[in-house]
């Protein structure tokens, strides 16, 4: 019997450091002013049901944090009956853009373990990939994102009013482009009420037969609320159960 691996959308979306050779960054960052535009620290717990050929349930949990160091840490975690996920990003803010500096995955599904380790060397332009067997570096250009901050700095796009949104990730060797495309505001019902929401959707994708769609809403510092991604029969749906600003 092939072993499923966790969906992407049903693991990301929803993202101590080693000094390592991003020091320097480190440094630049204590020394600016905090950005006191960018996304505020918070938890929020999703449901999230993925259908192919059977329905399952899972419950994950989302969390912003700013450390002491002036960075930031951004987790998500989910756990069910046969499946589990906790993926972190670490990163810091300059100019409303994210820069990670450490990015991690590690799951269990129905026995199987995966685990990754992303680490970027911004002063070499590197990024080193720990996973197991089969590790790689990868030169990477300005502004690269990993898998998990994508989502918060298509937020703080929004926040920053920009329409556009183009991205570089640092993804299994390679570096990917990711495109989406906001579309309409919505009236949607949500456990956190009736709210005003941004329609995104990813257009990247769109040939390969996939449709994702994103909804977030302004009047909570752009959270994102609900989420649906189809292709070939299977189906993730992403719905918030709470939220808490700290």
């Amino acid at each position: 019997m092939r072993t499923r691996k966790i969906p992407m959308f049903l693991m990301a979306i929803f993202m101590s450091i080693p000094i390592l050779s991003f020091s320097s960054i480190k440094a630049n960052a204590t020394e600016t002013k905090p950005q006191e535009t960018f996304l505020k620290p918070y938890s929020a717990v999703y449901s999230t049901i993925w259908k192919k050929g059977i329905s399952l349930k899972v419950e994950g949990k989302q969390t912003l944090s700013k450390k002491t160091d002036n960075s930031w840490q951004f987790v998500f975690t989910a756990d069910s009956m046969i499946a589990s996920l906790n993926e972190s990003s670490i990163f810091y803010v300059e100019d409303h853009q994210i820069i990670p500096a450490k990015y991690e995955y590690h799951s269990s599904a129905l026995g199987k373990k995966r685990s990754a380790v992303l680490t970027f060397d911004w002063e070499n332009k590197l990024v080193h990939n720990d996973v197991k067997d089969k590790p790689w570096n990868l030169t990477i250009p300005p502004k690269t994102l990993d898998k998990l901050s994508i989502q918060l700095q298509v937020r703080q796009d929004l926040k920053m009013g920009k329409n556009e949104f183009d991205y570089q990730i640092a993804d299994g060797g390679y570096i990917k482009n990711w495109r989406f495309e906001r579309e309409k505001m919505e009236t949607i019902d949500t456990k956190l009420g009736r709210v005003s929401a941004i329609k995104i959707i990813r257009t990247d994708n769109l040939e390969k037969g996939k449709r994702t769609s994103f909804w977030f809403v302004p009047k909570f510092d752009y959270l994102l609320v609900k989420m649906e991604h189809k292709e070939d029969g299977e189906s993730y749906r992403l719905d918030i159960e709470s939220m808490s600003q700290s």
